[in-house]
């Protein structure tokens, strides 16, 4: 799900030499991400995969007006857009780099002078309690942010630990500043998405409650525990809920002043203080999937202390070590940013789903203990099982077998008895298609990531890969393919039904069920049955076996396909390329296939309606902004010209990630176009997940070091690498010519050395 996100705003970046023995690397990273058009990316502060993404929300546009669907809204996925002029608050939840949204928990917002309880707007500031912002006293860093709010003349700052939030606040001197706490406040926002509310104040300085909205995710409760530096010297509340039939006798207390027990469908809070200049209030937010109680252990485990540098310090720390596993020197200062960046985007999501105490709530909505395990939640799998999650099995295995763990569970806990599509906070959304945890499970098993049972999960892959009920996939076992007339995206449904399947047939010949992996390898195979030869494309067909004659091989919507035209989708064959070279016509006709996709013209018509993608998203009519067609420029080393690949993914590079308010050209999707990026500047990419090979490159690096979770070292080595050498003229394995142009995963984990030797000329010669 892509639009035009905006990445890595750039400040000075210190001098390359001796960078990685002197400089902290958070330097080169910068998390303010620039928003000039569809921004999705969160700018405020997290730590690795923390629970908590403190950050800046800088407008309220609802998801729906008397019922038709705002489209403005999909600019604000991730609460923050660069050039909005106001900030309405500074909220504890976001999705990064998503097409669509939910979240947006928790908002808070520093004021002083006049009391306002509604966000106002952003043409009329003055008469709500958000402010004028200006981006010269704008910072991002990692796990900190900073602003000042000009109409308030206050200094926000923002750290986090995992699990809690940190707030630091300098007030000018007033008799009336306030800290407004809208629990009506989230991200695609909707009258009736609140389900209900409840604060207790339990003293001057600490508050607990809980949130359960309705929305992406159809039933979620978020638990949390306030507390602030100073006791507040009055608080109150606003009930906004309409047309309540029943109030029952809780009317006899002035609910709205100084009342400690509080419940309700939206309610917006104050809390009031007296300050002097310079005057610094703190706060603290803990969440919790579980409990109130939950959320307070959360906060005494994590920030006992009222220490906010010393938080921001131990952020900065654990982003330090995950940057420090790599060692990089780039062809230039962009190119660093870009790179650590990616790096930063690649440990933002999934995230961390369960209590210090190692509780959460599952998706039967009962509270479990993962034992062994760090639950996670938030997997996009239609983006990640394509190169993200095959990153983490290269520089962060352990985390990725927690991260199927997760899956796992989410499975044991499925009535349906599904592995997740698109799950986050104990709910599916059932978002985009595929079964691509499927993919993810596979590509740990085999690759030797996941050490849990393997049989028990070749069982979980195939219960859900026969889950009739879902998407077409009672018509695809029975027909070979989705029809046309049962489901909307029918051809790549089947497409990447396909995919899964041959996943599911490796796993299966590596435990030798034979049985299994002789039904899934057939499954696998059902692409061809959607392909038409007439005109060389993937095309959809009706339950009759009829091909649709009404087609349109450019346009995105309404021909089979999701995100995606028939163009891009008909190369979506990843785990058979050779079958699908052969059925286009041999080596020649999938290069000019190749060609036509990167240099023919598409015009706008066929995505002016398109909410996912923009014309900066797009080479040609490849779409890099959008995932199904991300290993394409890897298959023209299947032709008589792989010299095509290496010119092709330094043109994606070049011409998709940038510094600057507008660095990517798609979403990032949860890590997915940041995953693409590292793995084609280090030279190599999974072009099918479940096969343990990397098929080869251009790197863009001079040189890199990964420093394995096993204690072996990857290096690769670009030798005579510049901007005009793209080309590779010979590649050596630990000094070894590689053949071909794969080198496997087994190889690569033990440690060694990958040498490109790079060319401004290609070599035109197999």
């Amino acid at each position: 799900m892509k639009k035009y996100i905006h990445s890595i705003l750039m400040a000075a970046i210190l001098p390359l030499v001796g960078f990685a023995q002197q400089t902290p690397l958070t330097q080169y990273v910068k998390p303010l991400i620039g928003t000039a058009k569809m921004g999705h990316t969160f700018p405020g502060a997290t730590v690795p995969f923390g629970s908590v993404q403190l950050s800046p929300d800088t407008d309220t546009i609802p998801y729906a007006v008397n019922g038709q669907y705002t489209g403005d809204v999909y600019r604000y996925c991730a609460g923050y857009q660069y050039d909005d002029p106001t900030i309405v608050g500074f909220s504890h939840t976001h999705f990064s780099g998503t097409g669509h949204s939910d979240l947006g928990d928790i908002l808070v917002m520093p004021t002083q002078g006049k009391l306002q309880l509604n966000p106002g707007t952003a043409d009329h500031p003055e008469n709500g309690y958000r402010s004028l912002y200006n981006h010269d006293n704008e910072l991002a860093e990692p796990n900190y942010y900073r602003v000042k709010l000009d109409d308030h003349q206050i200094k926000a700052e923002l750290t986090t630990t995992t699990r809690v939030g940190m707030h630091r606040y300098t007030y000018p001197a007033s008799d009336a500043s306030h800290l407004i706490l809208d629990l009506t406040a989230g991200i695609y926002n909707y009258d009736g998405k609140n389900v209900w509310t409840v604060v207790r104040v339990l003293n001057d300085s600490t508050l607990t409650g809980y949130r359960q909205t309705n929305g992406w995710a159809r039933t979620r409760t978020v638990y949390f525990a306030i507390k602030t530096s100073k006791p507040f010297r009055n608080y109150g509340a606003k009930y906004l809920d309409k047309d309540v039939q029943y109030r029952g006798f809780w009317r006899k207390f002035d609910q709205e002043d100084n009342f400690p027990e509080l419940a309700a469908h939206n309610i917006r809070m104050h809390l009031d203080f007296d300050t002097d200049e310079g005057e610094q209030i703190m706060m603290k937010v803990a969440l919790s999937p579980v409990s109130m109680s939950n959320a307070l252990e959360n906060m005494a485990a994590e920030a006992p202390h009222w220490d906010f540098d010393a938080v921001v310090n131990q952020g900065k720390k654990a982003w330090e070590d995950e940057l420090s596993k790599f060692t990089v020197d780039m062809l230039n200062k962009e190119d660093l940013v870009n790179f650590y960046t990616s790096v930063y985007h690649a440990n933002l999501m999934p995230t961390v789903y369960m209590d210090v105490n190692g509780e959460y709530k599952g998706l039967d909505h009962e509270v479990h203990k993962a034992e062994g395990f760090v639950n996670y939640t938030s997997f996009s799998l239609w983006d990640t099982f394509r190169a993200f999650h095959p990153w983490l099995n290269l520089v962060d295995p352990e985390r990725n077998a927690d991260m199927v763990s997760s899956m796992m569970a989410h499975y044991d806990q499925s009535v349906l008895q599904m592995l997740p599509i698109w799950s986050h906070y104990a709910n599916e959304n059932w978002c985009m298609s595929g079964y691509h945890s499927v993919s993810v499970v596979v590509d740990a098993i085999l690759k030797g990531v996941y050490k849990g049972d393997a049989e028990a999960a070749l069982a979980v892959c195939v219960q859900t890969a026969k889950a009739r009920r879902y998407e077409g996939i009672g018509e695809y076992m029975d027909l070979g393919y989705v029809p046309d007339d049962v489901n909307g995206t029918s051809v790549s449904n089947t497409l990447e039904y396909a995919y899964d399947d041959w996943c599911i047939a490796q796993l299966a010949k590596k435990l030798g069920k034979d049985d299994i992996a002789a039904e899934f390898s057939k499954r696998a195979e059902s692409w061809r049955n959607l392909f038409d030869p007439s005109i060389g494309f993937m095309r959809p067909k009706d339950s009759q076996g009829k091909f649709r004659e009404e087609f349109d091989v450019l346009e995105t919507h309404g021909q089979g396909f999701i995100e995606g035209n028939t163009w891009n989708y008909s190369l979506y064959v990843p785990h058979q390329p050779e079958e699908l070279m052969e059925v286009l016509g041999g080596q020649s006709a999938l290069e000019t296939y190749l060609d036509s996709l990167f240099t023919m013209h598409l015009p706008d018509k066929f995505f002016a309606n398109t909410e996912d993608i923009t014309r900066e998203g797009i080479i040609g009519n490849y779409v890099h902004g959008n995932e199904p067609a991300h290993h394409v420029a890897y298959l023209y080393n299947l032709t008589s010209s792989p010299w095509k690949t290496q010119e092709r993914v330094r043109q994606i590079i070049r011409n998709q990630y940038h510094n600057g308010p507008a660095g990517l050209g798609g979403n990032d999707d949860c890590g997915q176009m940041s995953a693409w990026y590292l793995f084609t500047s280090l030279g190599f990419y999974p072009v099918a997940p479940g096969d343990n090979h990397y098929w080869l490159g251009s790197p863009l690096v001079k040189s890199a070091e990964i420093a394995l979770q096993n204690g072996k070292t990857l290096k690769i080595n670009a030798v005579n690498q510049s901007e005009k050498n793209m080309y590779v003229s010979r590649v050596r394995w630990n000094g070894e010519d590689i053949q071909g142009f794969k080198i496997s995963h087994d190889d690569i984990i033990q440690g060694g050395e990958l040498e490109f030797v790079m060319s401004s000329k290609p070599k035109t010669r197999r």
